[in-house]
């Protein structure tokens, strides 16, 4: 069977599962990997054997494995390779938001900023907030302090919302150790310090037009505050509570800056010492332990044993999904599909394919992240600067950014959205969509002149 019927058959399996039966993505994904996997004909899982240079014994051997065991293969590899990273990253993001350390860096932020530049720190604030914590979450952690703004202000209430989201959503989707990209960094053997400095760079380029989309629609339409007297008290008290109750700024920004710090550190400088302390999954933990701490210190105390459960039990999901991700990609690059792929080298195609691939998976799905994971097993077998002529950080920046289109009905986020900050339907199809929309276009644009320019080989 030709790997490209084997990949669109994989696809339409996911896509069909998740929107047609409402499968959750996990049995979607592995319900397509078994699928794909007792499907492929042993002579293309040779082929891609020996591709990735495995001997003629290793390449039968392979070829011969019962295909559910191919699948299993996968699965433990992915959860092996990142399943820990998320963990950590659940407990920092979980950590930060009890102990007030997420709330700290919002109001730091707002004060440094001014009022009158409300917009310019909430789109800060997401971009920063979404490199540890998920975007959902980072939205309902926001959502009430803008209220509390436009409250005051009496204006820019859309402003101020849609550039929170051009903040957070873009670091959800380019800078680890959000699943995404992490997975997309393991699948292509990108550094996290590679992988965290590109996301942010090609990420501001992003933010910065969304910021821009965002205040031309306050000029154009009003959003009104739809709150009731009660829920408009309470947004108050909230803007009034004490600050002696939360950490202080530079321990708010330590679970996230520290572990970044030192994995660039190991990168620079990759002494035993700096490399044990750079490690991926070492720098994590010590960014965990730090936001344990600050839940421990300044988190309500009955909190504390229901912060980290939480966390744990939210990671647990993500890691199940990512894991039956890697065991779909696994078995779609045995199909031998990145052959096939690579006759796109040295064509400047390659990104804009990735691209758009991921956008048609993410509109038809709903989940940025499964069409980040979905994507990656596709082109992982090519991800190698010989072939593509620039570094492997550069796709992954395309997939990342094929994420972004088209947020609308079947996304969740769009109706959290929506739902908290009291837009309509009609409202977020007109604004958030757009946005989205034009965040992912400006980041394959940038990313195909970086290619180009810097090819970083």
């Amino acid at each position: 069977m030709n790997p490209y019927i084997l990949l669109v058959t994989g696809m339409i399996v996911v896509i069909g599962l998740i929107l047609g039966l409402r499968l959750h993505a996990f049995l979607a994904l592995i319900i397509a990997a078994l699928l794909v996997a007792w499907l492929t004909p042993g002579d293309l899982i040779h082929q891609y054997g020996l591709a990735r240079g495995m001997s003629e014994a290793a390449a039968r051997q392979l070829e011969t494995a019962f295909f559910a065991d191919r699948v299993a293969e996968g699965f433990g590899r992915t959860v092996g390779q990142i399943g820990l990273m998320i963990a950590m990253a659940s407990i920092i993001g979980e950590g930060m938001l009890r102990s007030g350390a997420a709330d700290r860096i919002v109001r730091t932020t707002l004060r440094l900023v001014g009022q009158e530049r409300a917009p310019r720190a909430f789109v800060a604030s997401g971009f920063l907030l979404g490199i540890p914590v998920f975007f959902d979450t980072v939205f309902y952690l926001v959502i009430p302090l803008i209220k509390a703004v436009r409250l005051r202000s009496g204006r820019h209430y859309l402003w101020y919302i849609l550039a929170l989201i051009a903040g957070g959503s873009i670091t959800h989707s380019l800078v680890p150790p959000t699943p995404g990209p992490l997975f997309v960094a393991a699948e292509f053997k990108i550094g996290l310090a590679m992988m965290i400095g590109m996301g942010c760079l090609i990420g501001l380029f992003c933010s910065a037009a969304g910021y821009l989309f965002a205040k031309w629609a306050d000029a154009r339409w009003d959003l009104p505050l739809r709150e009731t007297p009660e829920s408009l008290a309470r947004m108050e008290d909230l803007m009034a509570r004490d600050e002696s109750e939360l950490p202080w700024t530079w321990l708010a920004l330590l679970p996230i800056i520290l572990p970044v710090v030192l994995i660039a550190v190991a990168a620079i400088y990759p002494t035993p010492f700096l490399k044990a302390l750079g490690d991926k999954n070492v720098a994590l933990m010590i960014g965990a332990a730090l936001a344990v701490w600050l839940l421990y210190r300044w988190g309500a105390r009955e909190e504390f044993e229901a912060g980290i459960r939480e966390a744990l039990v939210g990671a647990g999901g993500i890691i199940l999904i990512t894991g039956a991700g890697g065991a779909f990609g696994t078995v779609l690059q045995q199909t031998h599909i990145g052959g096939m792929i690579e006759q796109l080298r040295a064509s400047a195609a390659i990104l804009p394919v990735a691209f758009l691939l991921t956008a048609a998976i993410r509109s038809s799905s709903g989940s940025a992240t499964v069409a980040m994971i979905t994507t990656a097993g596709a082109f992982a077998g090519m991800a190698r600067p010989e072939i593509l002529g620039f570094h492997p950080v550069y796709l992954a920046m395309a997939i990342g950014c094929g994420s972004k289109p088209v947020s609308w009905l079947n996304d969740s986020a769009f109706w959290i959205m929506t739902r908290m900050s009291g837009m309509t339907e009609r409202e977020g199809l007109k604004t958030i969509s757009p946005l989205m929309l034009i965040m992912g276009v400006v980041g394959i644009i940038v990313t195909m002149i970086f290619a180009r320019l810097f090819p970083l080989i």
